[in-house]
């Protein structure tokens, strides 16, 4: 039996071989350029536009490194084991979830899988990749050091001094960021709305499945489950120049001034009719803003040709904003978040704005070579 597996092996082996070589010869006589040649493949991806290689000829990643490397400084310096990996490397798979909205099995998969990624990465065929949990655990790190936010910003002071200040006015906006809905008893959610979860009733698996945090709000008539991502964007370059993170139910309107730029060139603030209020405008004029926001007609108080026109004029700027909102949701499959609780969707929502704006600078430098 075993001589038979043997020559079965052989043959097969053999076969392997011939095919191989018939391949390189029959793609043009040349052994180095063959059907395996990884290189070629390469050259095939660039001539198709690959996205990813601009990531590489404009994003400063070395910038980053002096930052990240906190995380490794808290380790012990007697664990044994392979070394971690590249602190860079590990950021630059973050950026991809964030852009492609990937799980981390799928990115471990889709690095192993794709040349692009593992281009990008700077990884060869023999290279190893990290897994599922080591990409976890470095997102975790990153959200317990507080980086996130910290990368965010320092990428935005290095915009503002490689010419791309905030000017002509910015604009403010927030979206929903759903999360999976949970299945509570209506005296679960009852309690959860008053910030007293009734943990002591559930089991350490239950609770690792529960995300007390995110809240109900309804928008147009739907009910959605989740966290708002309020954004403030500068309309010359349409950069995202400030964040902030909250669940659902918190009005739009309660961030409003906590993220304007006090910096950008212009006093013109731009936002929808969710943030207008007598109260707000009064304390735009204060601080020297030029308030831009949207007017709501009303059942008996329908908004006149001179309102409509203004709404038609504003909504030209707003535009922008809504395109951003629009790619994440177009790249990131309606921005559904797979992460339980506050901390974890700060991470995610943050890392998004940061790709966006990666990649934002990535295509305006484009533009301009």
């Amino acid at each position: 039996m075993e001589l038979i597996d043997n020559k079965i092996f052989n043959s097969i082996f053999t076969n392997f071989v011939l095919y191989y070589l018939q391949s390189k010869i029959n793609f043009g006589g040349n052994m180095q350029n063959g059907l395996f040649d990884v290189e070629f493949r390469m050259d095939e991806l660039s001539k198709n536009g690959d996205p990813l290689e601009k990531f590489n000829k404009y994003v400063p990643w070395e910038e980053f490194r002096s930052k990240l490397e906190v995380i490794r400084k808290k380790r012990n310096g007697n664990v044994g084991g392979r070394p971690p990996f590249d602190v860079v490397l590990m950021m630059k798979i973050l950026v991809l979830q964030s852009i492609y909205n990937l799980s981390d099995d799928s990115t471990e998969y889709l690095i192993r899988d794709r040349l692009s990624f593992m281009r990008f990465l700077g990884l060869s065929l023999g290279d190893r990749v990290p897994d599922a949990k080591t990409i976890w655990l470095f997102r975790e790190q990153m959200g317990n050091a507080g980086l996130v936010r910290e990368m965010f910003d320092w990428f935005d002071g290095y915009l503002r001094k490689n010419g791309f200040m905030a000017k002509q006015g910015q604009i403010v906006d927030a979206s929903i960021v759903s999360v999976p809905k949970q299945r509570n008893s209506r005296k679960e959610n009852e309690a959860i709305k008053k910030d007293e979860p009734p943990v002591e009733n559930w089991s350490d698996a239950k609770k690792r499945q529960k995300d007390t945090d995110a809240r109900w709000v309804k928008k147009n008539g739907k009910n959605f489950y989740g966290y708002k991502n309020h954004i403030q964007v500068d309309v010359k370059h349409k950069f995202v120049r400030d964040y902030e993170v909250t669940d659902a139910s918190v009005h739009d309107s309660n961030v409003f001034e906590a993220i304007l730029d006090e910096n950008n060139t212009s006093k013109d603030v731009y936002a929808d009719s969710a943030y207008r209020s007598q109260e707000k405008e009064e304390n735009l004029k204060k601080q020297r803003y030029r308030a831009h926001l949207q007017r709501k007609g009303y059942r008996n108080k329908p908004l006149t040709e001179w309102e409509k026109r203004g709404n038609r004029t504003r909504s030209k700027v707003r535009s922008r904003i809504e395109h951003i909102f629009g790619i994440q949701s177009q790249r990131a499959g309606n921005l559904i978040l797979r992460t339980i609780g506050m901390a974890r969707a700060k991470v995610k929502i943050g890392l998004r704005n940061l790709g966006f704006n990666l990649e934002r600078f990535c295509t305006l430098m484009v533009v301009s070579a």
